[in-house]
């Protein structure tokens, strides 16, 4: 070996550990979930407020979104009795956690969304490249 080589690190693979990333990415990993923590960053907001910053999302799906993001811990859902009832939602210590690793995931998406786009557009003029070629013999 080289004096350059370096050892690949070892990744836990317990099955304890594997079921753990699987849990957070499949609550994390969906759009809605991602844009109702990044709303939710500017404060306690009412459901309709949510609703209204979220662009194109059902009221089933942000029903379904901030259940599943109070489940889990990242959401706290306030009822006050007026009429009619007003419900707030608000990130909760969790959830502000949780802002750290998606503001960086933003700011990689936008730096590098020009080079995915670059690469997207060669992916596909390579697949007619290829359908014209085989249309060809």
């Amino acid at each position: 070996m080289s004096g350059t080589h370096k050892p690949v690190p070892r990744i836990d693979t317990s099955h304890e550990h594997c079921r753990a990333i699987a849990e957070t990415l499949d609550r994390i990993g969906d759009k809605w979930t991602v844009l109702a923590v990044g709303v939710l960053e500017q404060g306690p907001l009412r459901y309709n407020e949510v609703r209204r910053s979220i662009s194109g999302i059902s009221q089933r799906m942000l029903t379904l979104t901030l259940k599943n993001l109070e489940r889990d811990g990242l959401v706290t859902r306030t009822m006050y009795a007026t009429i009619p009832p007003r419900v707030d939602y608000e990130l909760t210590e969790l959830g502000r956690n949780l802002l750290v690793p998606l503001r960086s995931l933003r700011e990689w998406a936008v730096r590098h969304r020009p080079a995915m786009l670059a690469a997207r557009k060669r992916f596909a003029d390579k697949g007619r490249s290829a359908r014209f070629g085989q249309r060809a013999l």
